[in-house]
């Protein structure tokens, strides 16, 4: 079952909360080392800046036709890349991070009021272990979150899927009812205690792998909402994230491309 078209697509109701970003590339060319230190010398042709993180997430929902009520930190997270136009190299990642306000636990509407909650918490301060566990608490269902805390446990809603990427796995320290692992090129596992189902995904020409979690988390998250089928949200998220890291920078696909790439 694919997601129906997009004209005729429903209006849902949808909270997205979590940190945002600004993600900043510096792209250039390396022909020498410095004679200070044996590192390489970037000459930068071009800067362009593109939404992160939570905001990614929420231009991903856009793109497959689903418009969200946002809640995110209002200080200013600034990643910076510097790329090697002629390898597609990353060189260096430079993080510029404002101390950031925790949630006030406001929102638009009420949480039970909302067909769907996304939360995409990058750990920066926006949310606790307490907000998101108020988030869930209070929400009619279901629960989307990507998060790099470790306690999972904590998020064990039957009505809550956790996404976490392998790298976060391996750091976890408890497992919630709920799991999806991404596993890049090997697909994703969806774990419920003792079980678990593996979803591979087609094999393609990786250009940045950057923005790929939040194309996943959002696709997961609509496609949810139409088939009610978490193994057939998986499946689609996975077309999703194969899109993303096809291109450089956040990249978010469209219904279209979502759907051809099923061909």
């Amino acid at each position: 079952m694919i997601t129906p078209d997009i004209q005729q697509q429903e209006s849902f109701n949808v909270l997205l909360i979590g940190d945002s970003c600004v993600d900043e590339y510096k792209i250039g060319t390396v022909d020498r080392l410095s004679p200070e230190a044996p590192v390489p010398v970037i000459k930068v042709t071009n800067t362009f800046t593109v939404p992160g993180m939570a905001a990614n997430v929420e231009k991903n929902l856009i793109n497959i036709g689903v418009f969200a009520d946002f809640v995110t930190n209002t200080e200013t997270i600034i990643k910076t890349r510097y790329i090697d136009q002629r390898s597609n190299q990353h060189m260096l990642r430079v993080d510029t991070e404002p101390e950031v306000k925790q949630w006030n636990g406001e929102s638009p509407q009420p949480l039970d009021a909302y067909d769907a909650i996304v939360i995409s918490d990058y750990n920066k301060g926006f949310l606790s272990y307490d907000n998101i566990e108020y988030i869930i608490k209070e929400s009619s269902g279901p629960v989307f979150i990507d998060t790099k805390k470790q306690d999972l446990s904590r998020f064990s809603a039957d009505w809550c899927f956790v996404k976490i990427n392998e790298s976060e796995f391996k750091q976890r320290f408890s497992i919630p009812k709920n799991l999806i692992v991404t596993l890049g090129s090997n697909g994703a596992s969806l774990k419920r205690f003792s079980d678990e189902k593996h979803f591979t995904t087609k094999s393609v020409d990786v250009v940045d792998v950057c923005g790929c979690g939040d194309t996943f988390l959002a696709s997961l998250a609509v496609e949810y909402l139409y088939t009610k089928n978490i193994e057939k949200s998986i499946e689609f998220a996975n077309l999703a994230a194969g899109i993303t890291v096809q291109h450089q920078g956040n990249y978010a696909p469209s219904y279209d491309e979502i759907r051809n790439a099923r061909k």
